[in-house]
């Protein structure tokens, strides 16, 4: 004991003893005088108050600063010494800070504005049978971070959870009870001032939507000028193609014109037999569950160019006429400096049939006027018997009875 004593009372040990008592006494003021900074979130548009410190009631007398300026937005001081900033705007936001009268810092508050959750907008999409996934948009943005928890269910069935990434705001749900008539989904949105549930109520069948069809081909096929090969391949988002078949819509036109001829297609190739001739077509294609008829047609898939086939030959025979046609030109020009004394008809055919339209010209003539004819001899007969009637009646009058 008498060693133990005089070992604390030795110089090293009281400076030991001095130096930790001060640092704890110092670190229990600091504590007591709530210099550690907190964070507080509050409502637009509503009081905000913000107390100095847990020891704020001794304090009748302080000083407030908002991002270390004495300026503070419309506010008052309550007899304790605490804040009360009124309908405090976006403006109000900042780090806050309050001071003694002898200018020692108190305590420190950062200060967060927003609203609390409310309704959601939710988007769901079914790319194939065994799929969901969901996303959604705050219809008022909160303005403070929050938190997420999605469930899925079945109209018979319990909740099952639906995985968040809430950095995305989306969720997804693996192998959904496809033969139940409804589902109903539920999101809900946390934040420092309160959560909010939104429901989203879905119908399976009418949700499917394939994704498009991938690997759109447009091919020629030699030797058929009014012909295309068209060929895609299913989606590879859609699982299971045994089980559940697609039937596809294909839609083609030539460039520039108004009007899309269509077919539905069981096969993922078809050739077009009605293509127009030497134009470029624009061709896309879509997709639907064979089986479900309530679901929906996917997304076209982008345009995809492409041109009949066409011979070489006939660009090279148009490249010869037009050579001819230039050398007999050039030769005509020559020729009309030059005439030529052997004189030879080249328009037999023409010089023939106007010798045709001249003789049947006169053949006409003649029947018209040796119709004419007859008819004037006709005439002048019947007038002349007409006039030969009176006379004789006049004869028979003069004969003695």
């Amino acid at each position: 004991m008498k060693q133990m004593h005089g070992l604390l009372s030795s110089p090293v040990c009281l400076t030991v003893i001095w130096f930790l008592s001060w640092s704890l006494r110092s670190s229990c003021a600091q504590i007591w005088n709530g210099e550690v900074s907190g964070l507080q979130y509050g409502r637009l548009g509503s009081n905000i108050t913000l107390a100095c410190g847990k020891s704020q009631h001794s304090r009748t007398s302080v000083m407030w600063l908002h991002n270390q300026k004495e300026e503070l937005p419309w506010h008052k001081v309550t007899s304790d010494g605490k804040l009360v900033l009124l309908q405090a705007s976006q403006s109000a936001q900042g780090n806050y800070s309050c001071h003694s009268d002898e200018g020692s810092h108190l305590h420190s508050i950062s200060l967060m504005l927003g609203h609390p959750p409310e309704q959601l907008n939710v988007i769901c999409r079914m790319p194939n049978h065994s799929y969901i996934h969901c996303s959604w948009v705050e219809s008022v943005n909160t303005l403070l971070p929050a938190k997420y928890n999605a469930s899925f269910r079945g109209s018979h069935e319990d909740w099952k959870p639906c995985v968040v990434d809430a950095s995305q705001k989306h969720c997804e749900v693996i192998l959904p009870a496809f033969w139940q008539v409804y589902h109903i989904l539920a999101v809900t949105q946390t934040n420092a001032l309160g959560s909010h549930t939104t429901l989203d109520r879905i119908k399976l069948d009418k949700l499917l939507k394939p994704d498009p069809p991938e690997l759109l081909r447009v091919e020629q096929l030699e030797g058929f000028p009014r012909r295309l090969n068209v060929s895609w391949s299913y989606p590879s988002s859609w699982a299971r193609l045994d089980a559940y078949p697609l039937h596809f819509q294909i839609n083609y036109r030539p460039q520039g014109s108004k009007y899309w001829s269509q077919a539905v297609i069981w096969d993922t190739s078809v050739v077009l037999y009605d293509a127009l001739e030497g134009y470029v077509h624009e061709v896309q294609v879509r997709a639907q569950d064979q089986v479900n008829s309530d679901s929906q047609w996917s997304e076209w898939t982008n345009l995809i160019l492409a041109k009949p086939w066409e011979a070489e030959s006939k660009e090279d025979e148009d490249s010869e006429e037009m050579e001819v046609t230039e050398n007999y030109d050039i030769v005509s020009s020559y020729t009309e400096f030059e005439p030529s004394h052997n004189f030879e008809p080249q328009d037999d055919g023409d010089l023939g049939l106007m010798i045709l339209l001249i003789c049947f010209s006169v053949l006409i003539l003649t029947t018209v006027l040796s119709l004419i004819l007859v008819m004037w001899m006709r005439r002048r007969r019947r007038n002349h018997d007409t006039k030969q009637g009176p006379s004789s009646m006049v004869k028979m009058k003069s004969m003695p009875i």
